[in-house]
């Protein structure tokens, strides 16, 4: 009485909580919600070897603060490769999920507006230096001969610079400034520890050369190093207005972008056809949940009737579990949830038909109960350690839409093996009565007609 009475409390508690209002809501993706879902591709070839992971992990976090500013409720930002190991020498996504939003430019928006700021070091000498220096003054010669006109062939200053290893991804924070002689505004930055370390070492080497700031590919200021400068701290200063100079100041508070990025494609789901989606996951789980118990009822009786009672506070742990977790619910999470329900008996029948032997053996029938489940546990326990390993390998090396049905899945095999083991295990042997007969026996059976 005690486990179904606990198995109501969980029901009542999956109910009441998906009120307006509530504090353990279901979390839906954007197939059943409707939103946005956006993959870029990121550039790491700028990044030095072993140093992957922590740029894609910073650029999600990065990404996450960003659209976290726009208000966007429960987004899901994920790192993910080609081959779901992160390598230096494969393709890495960043899946961006925007539910609620489906105004793909406004979303498009939201991520690009996230500056790439980097810091690169005048070139070395060189005859590829000497070339666009070469370029440069006839570029000048031509503009000074023109009376202001701008000649055709402009020269492309950005090879005169390399870029160096400090980028956004080290910046702590930045603050708007004013100098106290011009009043002009100026953006001071203070780089991380490991940003500091850097930026002194790059200084040092670099004594008197130009060190450019770029900002999305763009050079925003070119100062020249004047000696080392430790402490953590740069200063960008241009001909920005205050207002240029704030804006600046709150995108790369926001997140400065620790490597380039690239919007491969993006897709929009209607909130009308994610709640037909919704509609009919809940209708095919519903359908699969009955057929299933009107089976267990028709063949296994009495046992099969408390495999349906096990079965229904099954199905109210999960959906607890879903809503405290949380998990979010995608359409092919709600199939391997639907597909776990099919799993979640098997272990009862393993049971019921251990049973069954045993009383054809002539065995009492407390003692057949006993032994069918002392005997079914190592069937039970390799079928679902193997179904369990399968789901880790889906979701270690799927993508995110394998790894929603992965975690559900594994989740609900877990579940049930408890449910079996614990819950019909006490309920059955609650009904089975101190003496047996042939017609407690016969409800004990398996079969239509048996």
């Amino acid at each position: 009485m005690l486990l179904l009475a606990a198995g109501v409390s969980v029901a009542f508690f999956d109910y009441y909580s998906e009120k307006p209002g509530a504090r353990f809501p279901f979390r839906l993706g954007l197939d059943l919600s409707g939103g946005t879902h956006l993959v870029y591709r990121a550039d790491v070839s700028g990044v030095q070897a072993g140093e992957v992971r922590e740029s894609m992990d910073a650029l999600r976090d990065v990404i996450e603060r960003r659209v976290n500013l726009f208000g966007v409720a429960e987004p899901v930002v994920q790192v993910e490769t080609t081959a779901g190991v992160i390598s230096e020498n494969k393709e890495n996504r960043l899946i961006v999920e925007l539910p609620g939003v489906t105004d793909v430019n406004r979303a498009i928006a939201m991520i690009g507006q996230t500056p790439l700021l980097e810091f690169r070091i005048e070139r070395p000498e060189s005859p590829e230096k000497e070339k666009v220096l070469k370029e440069l003054r006839a570029f000048e010669e031509a503009l000074r001969a023109g009376n202001g006109a701008i000649p055709e062939n402009i020269p492309d200053t950005d090879a005169l610079f390399v870029p160096t290893e400090l980028t956004g991804r080290f910046l702590k924070k930045a603050i708007l400034g004013f100098d106290s002689i011009s009043g002009a505004p100026r953006v001071n930055l203070e780089f991380n520890e490991e940003g500091e370390a850097l930026f002194a070492r790059i200084t040092r080497e670099h004594t008197g050369k130009i060190l450019a700031i770029y900002l999305d590919g763009a050079p925003i200021s070119e100062p020249v190093i004047q000696e080392e400068i430790r402490g953590g701290k740069a200063e960008i200063t241009g001909t920005f207005t205050p207002e240029e100079a704030k804006q600046l100041v709150g995108r790369l508070n926001s997140g400065a972008l620790p490597v380039p990025i690239e919007l491969l494609g993006s897709q929009t789901i209607g909130a009308s056809l994610g709640d037909e989606a919704k509609t009919k996951g809940i209708q095919a789980g519903v359908l699969g949940f009955s057929l299933v118990a009107l089976f267990m009822v028709l063949w296994y009786r009495l046992p099969g009737l408390v495999s349906v009672a096990a079965l229904g506070i099954y199905v109210a742990m999960m959906l607890a579990l879903f809503k405290l977790i949380p998990v979010t619910l995608t359409a092919a999470g709600i199939a391997g949830f639907i597909l776990s329900i099919g799993m979640a008996v098997d272990a009862n029948v393993l049971i019921f038909e251990r049973t069954k032997e045993e009383l054809r053996r002539g065995r009492e029938l407390k003692d057949a109960v006993r032994d069918g489940f002392s005997r079914a546990w190592f069937s039970i326990r390799d079928s679902n350690i193997s179904s369990i390993l399968t789901a880790v390998i889906l979701f270690w090396f799927g993508t995110s839409l394998i790894e929603g049905f992965a975690l559900v899945f594994a989740l609900g095999v877990f579940i049930s093996m408890l449910t079996a083991i614990t819950i019909t295990r006490s309920l059955l042997f609650a009904i089975v009565p101190k003496e047996a007969s042939s017609r407690s026996n016969a409800w004990f059976s398996a079969g239509i007609f048996s």
